[in-house]
């Protein structure tokens, strides 16, 4: 049904000789009221992330939505503890995180350069780290940067962005994440997402002639291809986001949203915009009738708001010297560092440094050579009896039920091993295996077999320590719309088995797990050295490292 009536509007508006559809002030304001409600109501307790986080605050705060200050301030809240449990570090690798969080405070009036004491602004100096990701970097840095007019974190810093932006152009006038960067080609087709970011990025810096003759360029690239009723595509699919962000881009420009070039037989980027959405505020993501999703929802709000206030005659949606400032409370006293969250399990206790400065030969030049110190010199994992660990080996179900165990300075008990035929009440393991399963971070296989000397694979390896982190008093709870939103950057994401799914999110979410690689080969067998990882992250968001 969705689909045929879809489909009839589009037919209509698509007449030979149809005017343009002029979208009202008032029916936009009504779709960014409703819309706005849906964001609200889908995201009651906003986090640090790129779903049902930032975005949300950014597209609340920016609409003018009748929101409660103390939503705003709870979210401050979270991200000062969740900086604070990060040591100031949002990612090793994606910087877009640091400018992500940057935009959504400028939209709060909050001066992101003391965020729980850290600069949230710095590691944006650094142009070799930002521009790792591809373009999305530079573009999202200059974006957040110019969101409050922030001081240069290094000299020239700004003007290094908009060169590497210029020089990623492709042969087409347009972008696309990759193209252009480093030893890829240009001849390749621009995307309307990026190009679209890209463009919102240069906006400012429209008196600089090679600037201006980029977006010009990139305006006709957009203009051709835009499809005949009015809509863009990624992927093959006309979807609602790219449709976003070429409103956006057009609103930072300040060309109107009716301009020529970007109406298609009488329909405007807007109008086609508005054919996604849905009674309850909600957007779909494809014209096909595919479901609504909170990243949609949330880009679509955004794309009106901004399309709202250029009608209005305010400032765009990034250019935020009118945002409102929320008023923030005093900060309360930060933990002690290393004692715990104030919901942990009451027998869940940290490990204290018994073994500093212990050494091992093999771990020199292994990626997750502090976490393996930090660990053994707290006596959580040991080598492997000859002054070596083996962080290339595998792992067995016996030695994670002893890591974790020790990991959660729990007291081991062999009692529940008893319900397995195949762990020897003798066992150096049984105690360890007895007791991961009393707190349910570990199960058996079934029918008495607990199989003891199985290895483990990634995901089953998540779904351990999400178990474990939930012991430590984490916040665990993924949804699944989110899951599937964070696991879709991955190549492989759909071979993720239905059970591990929210485990591998929150992982991935929370930086437990390197988000960065194409692939997360779920089915793979984990070696030592990532288990390691893994829990020594866990355990420093729980606050049982210091």
């Amino acid at each position: 049904m969705k689909r045929t009536i879809l489909t009839l509007i589009l037919a209509l508006l698509l007449l030979p000789g149809a005017p343009a559809a002029a979208v009202s002030d008032a029916a936009l304001d009504r779709a960014v009221s409703g819309t706005a409600a849906y964001v609200y109501a889908a995201t009651p307790s906003p986090q640090v992330g790129s779903i049902g986080g930032e975005w949300a605050v950014l597209s609340l705060a920016r609409s003018g939505y009748g929101v409660p200050e103390k939503y705003y301030q709870d979210y401050y809240a979270t991200l000062e503890q969740y900086v604070r449990d990060c040591g100031g570090v949002l990612h090793e690798k994606k910087y877009t995180e640091y400018s992500r969080v940057i935009v959504a405070l400028s939209s709060l009036g909050i001066d992101a350069r003391n965020v729980a004491g850290y600069d949230l602004t710095k590691p944006l100096g650094d142009y070799d780290k930002t521009i790792w990701q591809g373009l999305n970097g530079p573009i999202w840095a200059l974006i957040a940067l110019d969101s409050r007019d922030y001081p240069e974190p290094s000299a020239g810093i700004r003007q290094k962005y908009i060169d590497r932006i210029l020089d990623c152009q492709l042969d087409d006038g347009g972008w696309n994440l990759l193209g252009g960067t480093g030893p890829t080609g240009k001849a390749q087709t621009a995307n309307p997402d990026i190009t679209g970011m890209a463009l919102q990025a240069l906006a400012k810096y429209q008196d600089q002639p090679a600037v201006a003759k980029a977006t010009r360029e990139a305006l006709d690239c957009m203009s051709a291809q835009q499809a005949a009723d009015g809509s863009f595509s990624y992927g093959g699919t006309a979807n609602a986001e790219s449709i976003a962000q070429m409103i956006v881009a057009l609103a930072e420009l300040g060309i109107p949203q009716d301009d020529p070039r970007f109406v298609k037989n009488g329909v405007s980027l807007l109008d086609v915009l508005l054919t996604y959405r849905q009674a309850d505020g909600s957007f779909q993501h494809a014209a096909s009738g595919e479901g609504d999703n909170q990243m949609t929802a949330e880009q679509g709000l955004y794309a009106l708001a901004a399309a709202q206030r250029q009608q209005s005659g305010k400032n765009s949606l990034y250019r935020m010297g009118d945002a409102v400032p929320v008023s923030l409370p005093e900060a309360a006293a930060a933990p002690v560092p290393g004692t715990g969250l104030q919901g942990k399990h009451a027998d869940v206790s940290p490990r204290p440094v018994t073994k500093p400065g212990l050494t091992l030969s093999d771990i020199a030049r292994s990626p997750n050579k502090a976490a393996i110190e930090a660990l053994t010199a707290r006596e959580v994992i040991n080598g492997m009896g000859d002054g070596t660990f083996a962080p290339e080996k595998t792992m067995t179900r016996a030695e994670y039920a002893a890591i974790v165990v020790r990991a959660l300075g729990l007291t081991p008990d062999a009692a529940g091993a008893a319900a397995f035929t195949d762990v020897p009440a003798g066992s150096w393991f049984a105690s360890f295996v007895g007791t991961a399963c009393k707190y349910g971070i570990v199960n058996g296989r079934g029918g008495g077999i607990f199989d003891p000397q199985g290895t483990i694979t990634r995901q089953e390896a998540a779904v351990m320590t999400v178990r474990a982190a939930g012991l430590c008093g984490l916040d665990t709870a993924v949804g699944e719309t989110e899951s599937t939103d964070i696991l879709c950057d991955f190549a492989d994401y759909r071979t993720v088995a239905a059970w591990a799914k929210a485990e591998m999110a929150w992982c991935c979410k929370t930086g437990v797990l390197d988000d960065s690689a194409l692939k997360i080969e779920p089915a793979k067998e984990i070696l030592r050295g990532e288990v390691a990882e893994m829990l020594y992250r866990m355990l420093v968001k729980a606050n049982l490292i210091g």
